[in-house]
């Protein structure tokens, strides 16, 4: 009996040490298979920036698939090239002495024609010194002594005019390069000599200052509503992590600097937004009548979990929002304004089985380990909490078919952010948060005169006035 009894207690030693192996196994396998997915992830399946792909850079290839348009432009498509003008700044005449044949001598009145040909080239471009004098009267009645008055913005006893100002602004602002640079560039180009860095850093802080009524003016034209597009992206001040802010529509750009990620433009109010479903739009953003999810980041999604998950569902939901997309197009392109009910019912059937058929999948899996120490719901998988994101924000992620003004990218505001990372990656970092503000003030305007086709070295030269009439 003694030794039944001590068998049975080494058995259920054994199943609890068999038990604690296996638990252990099942814990190693899914951070190995976490790791594996950390590695397998890319640009073209994550929203990891293509400068992190390194030498295992892949192989470029559209989320959206085949356009089924050929390659080069397409028909109808107006090209254009340089063209002859009729008046020329220049003319020069080049004759010839003798004949090419007989070597005999010609004359003026031999020539029968002329073959022209035109070259466009910049003047030689140099600084230009306009001296101002301000007439000294001396009364003939009083004999008090009266000065003219000199023009706006003629302070100095020297200075540099507006538009080098607005050349220096534009080079540091608008083309991102450094303040160092930027007066070599104008010493080169301009024999700007005494021109140094300081003065470019006051000059830009200048402009900011004055250009902070357009900045309300952007600011209130995107409060009206329409479709808005939201996005941020990190950035360093003074070492430390910020967030460039961002809400844009096709004619205006606005940027705001915040310690915060989630500091999300709270104070919009109507209208659609655009964003990739980060979750403080959604909680802090209650005055906005409706949201529109990116396209763009579900389909890199579902490119991830295809590749790396190998789930098949994924593969049929990207096809099927892509095809939707296209048809969308289609209708767009001949002038109608939504989708007809049948089709619209159709992508929306083929949607829900998707996600059904995903869903199944998922109960049918082994439930993940959960971690040691683990607080809140039970962990699930990448594909699991997509596929149950895109169930509960169905409307949201299908808004570009029942509205015809919301895009399926958020696109527009990937490229309206697009400078931030070009400027981090030239300066690096800023020093001071006002700093960083002013160049999104700056860039605000910038942004929005280039939607509005305006030429941004000549707008730096305006006054407020004149560039919120203009836009």
């Amino acid at each position: 009996m003694d030794q039944v009894t001590a068998l049975e207690q080494l058995l259920a030693t054994a199943l609890r040490r068999i038990a604690e192996l296996e638990a252990a196994l099942a814990s190693m396998a899914q951070k190995n298979a976490d790791l594996r997915r950390q590695l397998a992830k890319n640009s073209s399946n994550s929203s990891k920036p293509p400068s992190s792909d390194g030498l295992k850079k892949p192989v470029p290839r559209s989320l959206r698939g085949k356009s089924g348009k050929k390659s080069g432009g397409q028909v109808g498509h107006r090209g254009d090239t340089l063209r002859q003008t009729a008046t020329p700044d220049f003319v020069e005449r080049h004759e010839a002495e003798a004949c090419g044949t007989c070597q005999h001598g010609l004359t003026a009145g031999m020539i029968k024609a002329v073959e022209r040909r035109q070259v466009y080239d910049i003047p030689v471009p140099r600084l230009e010194v306009t001296e101002h004098q301000a007439a000294i009267y001396c009364c003939g009645h009083c004999r008090a002594t009266t000065t003219a008055t000199f023009p706006d913005g003629v302070n100095a006893h020297v200075q540099y005019g507006k538009r080098i100002r607005a050349a220096a602004v534009y080079c540091n602002v608008q083309q991102l390069i450094p303040e160092d640079r930027v007066c070599q560039l104008l010493r080169d180009l301009f024999g700007a000599t005494s021109l140094c860095a300081a003065s470019v850093t006051n000059w830009v802080n200048g402009t900011a200052r004055t250009l902070g009524g357009v900045v309300e003016h952007i600011l209130a034209r995107l409060n009206e509503g329409g479709v808005r597009h939201l996005d941020e992206t990190g950035l360093r001040v003074d070492g430390k992590l910020h967030w460039l802010h961002s809400i844009s529509d096709l004619a205006f750009t606005h940027y705001r600097i915040s310690a915060k990620r989630g500091a999300v433009p709270s104070f919009l109010t109507g209208g659609t937004i655009v964003h990739d479903h980060w979750k403080s739009y959604y909680a802090h953003m209650s005055g906005v009548d409706a949201h529109a999810l990116c396209g763009a980041h579900h389909l890199r999604e579902l490119k991830a979990i295809e590749e790396i998950e190998k789930e098949p569902w994924a593969c049929a939901m990207s096809v099927l929002l892509n095809s939707a997309n296209q048809l969308k197009c289609a209708a767009q392109g001949r002038g109608e304004t939504e989708l007809p009910t049948s089709v619209h019912h159709d992508i929306l059937t083929k949607y829900m089985a998707i996600l059904t058929e995903g869903l199944a999948f998922h109960e049918r899996q082994d439930p993940l380990a959960r971690r040691t120490g683990a607080r809140g719901r039970k962990a699930r998988r990448p594909g699991h909490n997509l596929l149950v994101r895109l169930r509960d924000y169905r409307d949201d992620v299908l808004r570009f078919l029942t509205d015809f003004t919301v895009p399926f990218t958020n696109n527009q505001a990937e490229r309206d952010l697009r400078m931030m990372k070009l400027r981090m990656k030239i300066s690096g970092t800023f020093r001071t948060l006002e700093g960083a503000q002013v160049f999104a003030d700056i860039r605000s305007v910038i942004s929005t005169v280039r939607k509005h086709g305006g030429n941004i070295l000549e707008t730096l030269t305006l006054s407020p006035q004149q560039i919120i009439a203009r836009l």
